[in-house]
């Protein structure tokens, strides 16, 4: 009898050790490999995050609301040189790679595979896994800020401003957006470039939608 019970408790402990495995290395460790999204949404004040730094803060917040905020989260944003600073490029911010989306799929294995490679809808997804909407679907929110040309770096048209003031205006200016769906009027780079696609009427939450966007954001784990 002694025996059959010693028997018992080491099945029961051996099944509560293998529950309890499950319940740790299950969903949690495949959002924690997440290290790449397209915010599912704008926080309200159209290019205006309040800098790169608010815009990274932005991304780490999102990236906190589904289990992936163990990392170091920033935009993928370039700014120009302003008072006194020096330009940033945004190819410069995101860390070596290489970068997964919320479903373990891989996005690029470092800087320079990302810029070569030809992104799409169904590999760059939102925080909470889900395709973003494209041309076709309604209402089309495939114009992402960047401020960047198709390298990933700060750009200068003239004196036409690229980066919303630097990711500070929700009103005057305008920002290089890119189509995070590859797909534009034509096939021409110029157009479908999920970096570098055409500029924004403005800066304001409404122009933003009305060229096809909505005010979202590339973010990638830099750790």
């Amino acid at each position: 009898m002694k025996r059959r019970h010693s028997m018992y408790f080491v099945a029961t402990a051996a099944a509560a050790l293998l529950l309890v495995a499950c319940n740790t290395t299950g969903p949690a460790t495949s959002q924690n490999k997440t290290s790449f999204f397209v915010t599912g949404a704008n926080p309200g004040k159209g290019a205006d995050f309040g800098g790169l730094a608010g815009a990274d803060r932005y991304c780490q917040s999102l990236a906190e609301t589904v289990g992936a905020g163990g990392r170091t989260w920033r935009a993928y944003l370039s700014t120009n040189a302003a008072g006194g600073s020096p330009a940033v490029n945004a190819r410069d911010r995101i860390g070596t790679g290489p970068w997964y989306n919320s479903k373990g799929v891989l996005v690029a294995n470092n800087v320079d595979d990302l810029h070569s490679r030809k992104l799409a809808k169904d590999v760059l997804l939102t925080e909470k896994g889900v395709p973003n909407n494209g041309m076709g679907d309604q209402p089309n929110t495939h114009d992402i800020l960047t401020g960047s040309d198709t390298a990933g770096r700060y750009l200068l048209i003239g004196q036409n401003d690229t980066t919303c003031k630097n990711w500070t205006s929700n009103a005057e200016g305008s920002a290089m957006l890119g189509h995070h769906d590859g797909r534009g009027p034509n096939t021409n780079r110029n157009f479908t470039s999920w970096t570098s696609a055409h500029m924004s009427a403005s800066c304001s939450q409404p122009d933003l939608v009305r060229t096809g966007g909505a005010g979202q954001l590339y973010c990638f784990a830099s750790n």
